[in-house]
């Protein structure tokens, strides 16, 4: 009997495609946005804000303050999905809004 073949209980064989196991871009690419369409990922995370922010004309820190609340999220569980660039307008909003001071080393507790 050849390695790829199983015989089953009715006497049929079974011929196993190793096709399947072997690299395919194709697959991979696939998996890598069902994942990305899944899960929330920085990037996405930004771009959701950004459109909170332009649709709903508020600034950064409402507009995650927003889709934490619409979305059932906590709001100490998104500290990762921050960006640099979205940190940085945070930090931008609560200097404008007198919640840290105009230094150069204002950190955003994040």
């Amino acid at each position: 009997m050849e390695p790829n073949k199983k015989i089953r209980k009715d006497g049929k064989t079974n011929v196993r495609n190793d096709s399947f196991y072997e690299y395919s871009p194709r697959y991979e690419e696939t998996l890598e946005q069902a994942i990305e369409n899944k899960f929330l990922t920085p990037s996405k995370f930004s771009l959701e804000i950004e459109n909170i922010v332009s649709i709903e004309k508020m600034n950064y820190i409402d507009a995650i303050c927003y889709y934490c609340e619409t979305n059932n999220l906590d709001i100490e569980s998104i500290t990762k999905l921050i960006s640099k660039p979205l940190k940085e307008r945070i930090k931008w909003d609560a200097i404008r809004l007198n919640f840290m001071k105009k230094t150069s080393r204002a950190k955003l507790p994040l």
